[in-house]
């Protein structure tokens, strides 16, 4: 990285310390356009790699299923990286000559259990890109792409990636909150909660989205691409079986009103709206993270003032393509005090450090958070959460991976560390259940995700 540009990342991450209330209404510039087929990737990454080599330039030369597996659609995804070997393995004992490199939260489980927690480091890889009409799409869109009055919409945006040189942490916000956009997702993922003496209280969900603003390639003319719709059916724990929950997001509007959701409850057999799901609303087996934990952050960012505190090297979770191998059970994968590390491939990459604090008036379970987001697909890949105390409560890994048939970083199984409790959440399992699609099926259509489908469909 030549130093004219890192001291125009330093520049920018001093501008980006704005908060959302305050913020700007500025487009992207032409000359930050231009700089997407140059010195940046077109989602606005540096292509060059770091001063050591550690992270390599960015090639992009993978759309689609990589060149070295065999892969079919429907099938699980091959790992194209299987025959790298580990670089280095961080434990407790030498952690601190790596410290420069991990995050707050890293370090915290590294204290908490000196014995088990183990982070393997492994060559660092740069090689999958989005499809050519999602990198137009961000040159047409973004240098028209604004925020309503509030920040709470867009207007005139892109289908990922609204902001690709982000000037504010709400514009780097708002690229996390597209980062994880694909038009179809249907799921049955597993979750649990592993307590400290390794009970554990199970969860599984029936999931599903339909970003029809998502589809390949982005039709502009869609007349539902302001909104994105979601559709969940709990199947346990037992207590909750059935509920269903319905609704869409919007936007494109002003107003702190910009979900609507309904809840079909098998107890009452009725179907009513839900105006406050969101935020910090208990989510999963025992409530145990909430409704905006999803994929790390999920929902409006308008209970926090955003900003950018700057770009660092973390060891993160990366290109974790055995976390989706049905080999492994939940059994052995769900071990005390935190999922096994041996079942976990670390990579060095760059990350935008993004910190959220929560507005005076606002409520939140969460005082602070700090995401950290991987600059080539802006989806984050560790989170750092506060209470308010300022103490750090909870930290969360969110390993990914390239999903080949979405053509789009996707995230596999996602780890939410209660560092208080000692207890943990593991999310979005899938290795014990059919492959995730990731591709439009007969569900992908608005009439499956109305009131009305889910009154006829609950049991």
């Amino acid at each position: 990285m030549s130093r004219t540009f890192h001291h125009a990342m330093q520049v920018c991450a001093l501008a980006a310390g704005v908060a959302l209330a305050a913020g700007t209404f500025a487009k992207t510039s032409a000359a930050d356009i231009a700089k997407l087929d140059s010195t940046l990737t077109p989602m606005g990454a540096e292509r060059a790699g770091n001063a050591d080599g550690t992270i390599p330039a960015w090639t992009g030369k993978w759309v689609g299923a990589p060149s070295n597996v065999n892969y079919k659609p429907g099938e699980r995804y091959p790992d194209p990286y299987a025959s790298d070997k580990p670089l280095f393995t961080i434990t407790a004992q030498n952690m601190d000559q790596y410290a420069a490199r991990l995050t707050d939260g890293e370090k915290a489980l590294f204290k908490k259990y000196p014995d088990t927690f183990k982070i393997t480091v492994y060559p660092s890889h740069r090689d999958f890109a989005y499809p050519e009409s999602v990198y137009k799409a961000i040159k047409e869109y973004a240098p028209n792409t604004t925020m309503t009055k509030d920040q709470n919409g867009l207007k005139d945006f892109p289908p990922v990636t609204p902001f690709p040189v982000p000037k504010t942490g709400v514009e780097a916000m708002w690229n996390l909150r597209f980062a994880s956009a694909v038009e179809s997702e249907n799921a049955t993922y597993d979750q649990g909660v592993v307590y400290p003496d390794g009970n554990i209280a199970w969860g599984k969900v029936q999931y599903s989205i339909y970003g029809p603003r998502s589809a390949l390639p982005f039709d502009p003319a869609n007349k539902l691409n302001a909104k994105s719709f979601f559709r969940q059916t709990v199947v346990l724990p037992l207590s909750d079986r059935g509920t269903i929950i319905t609704g869409y997001e919007m936007w494109d509007q002003d107003g702190s009103d910009t979900r609507r959701t309904w809840t079909y409850n098998p107890g009452t057999r009725r179907v009513r709206q839900s105006p406050e799901f969101g935020f910090d609303q208990p989510e999963g087996p025992g409530g145990f993270r909430t409704v905006d934990d999803d994929r790390l952050f999920n929902g409006s960012g308008e209970r926090y003032d955003w900003k950018v505190i700057g770009k660092r090297e973390i060891y993160v979770p990366y290109d974790n393509y055995k976390l989706m191998d049905p080999s492994i059970k939940y059994t052995t994968l769900l071990t005390k005090g935190h999922e096994d590390m041996q079942y976990m491939r670390f990579e060095l990459h760059r990350v935008w450090v993004v910190q959220a604090t929560l507005k005076a008036g606002y409520r939140h379970q969460y005082a602070k958070r700090v995401l950290y987001l991987d600059e080539d697909s802006w989806n984050a890949v560790a989170a750092d959460n506060y209470d308010a105390r300022g103490t750090l409560w909870r930290t969360n890994l969110a390993p990914t991976l390239y999903a080949y048939d979405a053509k789009t970083f996707y995230s596999t199984s996602v780890f939410y560390h209660d560092l208080i409790s000692g207890a943990y959440y593991a999310d979005r399992l899938s290795n014990q259940e059919p492959m995730p699609v990731l591709t439009p099926t007969t569900q992908t259509n608005e009439a499956y995700y109305s009131p009305d489908a889910i009154r006829g469909d609950g049991v």
